[in-house]
């Protein structure tokens, strides 16, 4: 029997924003507690994030930056529902960003059906989002898209079919999607139990073997470089 790993990496030619961006474009990003931009300060707008973010890109000649999969980040901290009083903080990203203009394409991953989606409200949240369930060979799995845009969860229905590749969606501005710079939150799923329309994407230390193991590296399906 294969497993949700194995059939991930046997799939080619993924991708989940805009096609016509050339992977010879993309470009990795470090927003972890050991990058030195974040360790000198913290960001706490999202303009001053997204001013960031264009530079980098711009002097690495790149239309897309990627990462943060199992990356503790410090980009968590101006957020209560990451920091609560009675509970571990949780700043270990499990999920893949690709950071890239608001009004961006986002695709679907696989052949699916949307499972569900809602628009996620807070400071640090998904914002719009949408979660696609897939059943390949002897597995069933999910995909999940955040930080979308509002026009992304309008009209749309639970059982609608997509083909891998077909857009699903369009990144929402950092005005309704959570406060951020603009950018994919694109996360495989094995056991959603009840989730709706939401998973974590964050997690604490303590957690973090257990959510590793229910959401393997996104970068197993996409293969960017």
């Amino acid at each position: 029997m294969n497993t949700v790993e194995t059939i991930l990496k046997s799939i080619q030619n993924v991708k989940v924003i805009d096609d016509s961006v050339d992977t010879k474009y993309y470009t990795s990003l470090d927003l972890s507690v050991s990058n030195s931009f974040f360790s000198k300060q913290e960001i706490s707008a999202s303009a001053d994030f997204e001013e960031f973010i264009e530079k980098y890109l711009a002097k690495e000649n790149s239309q897309v930056a990627y990462g943060g999969y199992n990356e503790k980040r410090n980009l968590y901290k101006r957020s209560a529902a990451f920091n609560g009083s009675k509970t571990e903080e949780r700043n270990i990203h499990i999920g893949l960003d690709l950071w890239i203009r608001a009004g961006t394409p986002v695709l679907a991953a696989l052949d699916g059906t949307i499972h569900s989606f809602k628009h996620n409200i807070g400071l640090g949240d998904y914002g719009p989002t949408i979660i696609l369930k897939h059943h390949i060979e002897n597995q069933i799995f999910y995909t999940l898209y955040g930080h979308l845009s509002l026009e992304s969860i309008r009209g749309i229905e639970i059982g609608t079919a997509f083909k891998k590749g077909q857009k699903l969606a369009t990144l929402g501005n950092s005005a309704i999607n959570g406060d951020y710079s603009p950018h994919l939150h694109f996360q495989i799923i094995k056991n959603i139990g009840a989730n709706f329309g939401d998973y974590p994407g964050v997690c604490s230390r303590n957690d973090l073997d257990y959510y590793l193991e229910n959401c393997p590296d996104p970068n197993l399906l996409l293969k960017i470089k």
